[in-house]
């Protein structure tokens, strides 16, 4: 095995309690460190120690022509905190509170981060909002929940023109907000540097009473099964979390982050995860203005040639579309790989055959292999619940508990050899509930505590609970074939995707009361042109679909799946592609970033009904 680039963890290590009736608490072998009691304690201290580190870094745009990059905007950690300080001087004369919390509807910016941290600074909550309910929704319903729910005092947005659908609807529904812009500011509006005044003793004297127990934020449940709920995310949550890691990844004391980043910040792991992980270690974070899109992953990809991450993070649909680049550009893999230490995929398995090709760039361009690493949580969990923090080969493994949370596993039953668990989580960085919904924080906790996250896990070893837990998907979306067998959705989607790969990015599971399994299949359309020799590059995706080399290559990792052995309920008798992605706004991708097989099978049941009656996709 070539040697792993060396990075500090801490040893995989748990204690197991187990209770009569079968119940598992699992928890980490490794102490929990203390915590700041706020984030502005960590600004604090970066802005004294490092004052002239680049803490974030944005574009100021690309031409729209030939995708030229413009300059970079940075701001330092001592720049950051006295704007921090001046605006919530602002903050603090309009009398915000929970009750009147700030709302930022707009995308990932300089901006958006001092206002964030400016309202923390103060005992402010923030509220970040998917830009999807204000720029994809049709009626704006989401949105006007979610302003009924938190009636806020101050609305940002960067661009006033782009959001003014939106700022006019809340207004016509009622909602009294004061309206903060960057550019194309809205008649009534203020801009940022008008929000801005030379900060006082109130400031000081707010920062003081900021307590682990203030909230921080309302981030928002993607709101799959309903109307989005606002979990709360305390400051105690979002330090502890934190400090649970770097007990985990003790590497990240040595060397100061820099982060090529564009996960939105109204999902807790881009706003939680990756930004305060930056901010509590002195590092430094280059807003990407791209994003794993057509049109919008060159983006990603200009800003990579530009500047060379040590920590690389992304969903695997991002890793996906980035390797037609990698493959064909030494420059882009020459900066990539330069400084980088370890690879972070979240949302979904990584399909096995884009890990290992990864794993190739990186010895081919240092000689080393880049460590891959893994976590899990939502947004309940400010994000991480476990971690990986040892060398792993393949996806699949979610790591151990971080000191900061304890898991409840109840069996479900014996799956492939190994116990399937419902898993529950309790923990410092868990939150205490939902925002004015007490009935349903009673329903999301059990009698012990725990937080009822909704997922399943196995151990990768049942024998040596330190080896890690294993991702078995949602407890809900388990189903059984009219023959009774039941359909492990998760683990079958994860094999689904290895054997599909390249074609798709990802799938549905299909069958639930009827005699087979079938897939639904979001295609990986690069990969489906460079397969269809003939067709024009604007070929529609119908012809695609049908190509005869495309239909072959299905048909083989379908095939592959059956041969694989067990019954069946281990693979696909049928499948086909869609033409439409995910919709984040119909709640079809989770807050955790995941596929939400429920609600997406229910929006697409014409497609269901039409795979099952053949008039669609192929069957083996």
């Amino acid at each position: 095995m070539p040697e792993l680039v060396d990075l500090h963890f801490a040893a995989p290590h748990v204690t197991t309690e187990t209770r009569a009736d079968g119940t598992l608490i699992v928890r980490a072998g490794q102490a929990m460190p203390a915590h700041a009691r706020c984030t502005g304690d960590w600004l604090i201290a970066n802005a004294a120690a490092k004052p002239d580190h680049i803490f974030f870094a944005e574009r100021t745009g690309f031409t729209a022509t030939d995708m030229v990059p413009g300059a970079w905007r940075t701001i330092t950690y001592a720049q950051a905190l006295a704007r921090v300080r001046s605006l919530g001087e602002g903050l603090l004369a309009r009398k915000l509170s929970a009750e009147r919390p700030v709302v930022i509807l707009s995308d990932n910016s300089i901006d958006h981060a001092m206002l964030t941290f400016a309202c923390q600074y103060i005992g402010v909550p923030v509220a970040p909002l998917s830009q999807a309910y204000s720029l994809m929704s049709k009626d704006f319903g989401k949105l006007k929940t979610i302003f009924d729910l938190l009636q806020p005092g101050l609305v940002f947005v960067q661009d006033g023109a782009k959001f003014a659908s939106a700022l006019a609807a809340l207004k016509a529904h009622g909602a009294q907000f004061e309206t903060v812009a960057t550019i194309n500011v809205p008649a009534g509006a203020i801009t940022l540097d008008q929000l801005a005044n030379e900060p006082s003793a109130a400031v000081d004297a707010a920062f003081a009473q900021v307590t682990p127990d203030t909230i921080a934020k309302f981030l928002f449940t993607s709101g799959s099964t309903g109307m989005p709920k606002a979990v709360i995310n305390t400051q105690r949550m979002l330090t502890s979390v934190i400090e649970s890691w770097s007990a985990l990844w003790p590497f990240l004391h040595t060397e100061p982050i820099v982060l090529v980043d564009w996960a939105p910040w109204n999902h807790t792991f881009g706003g939680n995860a990756d930004v305060h992980l930056v901010l509590r270690f002195g590092g430094s974070f280059y807003i990407d203005n791209g994003k794993p899109a057509p049109g919008m992953i060159e983006h990603t990809i200009a800003n990579l040639k530009d500047v060379a991450p040590t920590m690389f993070m992304n969903v695997p649909r991002g890793f996906d579309m980035m390797m037609p680049f990698f493959t064909n550009d030494a420059d882009l893999r020459r900066n990539f790989f330069s400084r980088l230490k370890s690879i972070f995929y979240a949302g979904a398995a990584l399909p096995q055959p884009i890990w290992e090709r990864l794993e190739q760039m990186s010895i081919a361009e240092t000689g080393k292999l880049v460590r891959m690493l893994s976590a899990w949580g939502s947004t309940e969990t400010a994000p991480m619940a476990t971690a990986v923090h040892w060398p792993i080969t393949k996806a699949g493994v979610i790591g151990n508990p971080g000191p900061a949370t304890a898991l409840k596993l109840l069996p479900i039953e014996e799956v492939g050899g190994k116990m399937k668990y419902e898993v529950r989580v309790r923990g410092a960085n868990i939150t205490p509930g939902y925002w004015k919904q007490p009935e349903t924080t009673r329903e999301a906790f059990d009698e012990d505590g725990f937080y009822k996250i909704g997922d399943a896990v196995q151990f990768a070893n049942p024998a040596d609970h330190a080896q890690g837990i294993v991702f078995a998907g949602r407890v809900s979306e388990e189903f059984k074939l009219l023959t009774g067998t039941f359909v492990h959705t998760g683990a079958l989607r994860v094999k689904g995707v290895g054997a599909l790969t390249p074609l798709v990015q990802d799938l549905l599971v299909t069958g639930h009361d009827r005699d087979d399994v079938g897939f639904l299949l979001f295609p990986n359309m690069p990969a489906l042109q460079a397969l269809a020799e003939g067709l024009p590059q604007d070929a529609p995706p119908e012809a695609l679909f049908k190509h005869s080399a495309v239909i072959t290559k299905l048909r083989v990792g379908l095939e592959a799946l059956r041969s694989d052995g067990g019954g069946s309920s281990t693979y696909a008798k049928r499948a086909a592609f869609m033409i439409e992605p995910p919709n984040t706004d119909a709640g079809e991708i989770t807050d955790k970033g995941y596929l939400n097989q429920r609600a997406a099978l229910a929006r697409r049941a014409e497609l269901v009904e039409a795979l099952y009656a053949g008039s669609i996709g192929i069957t083996i």
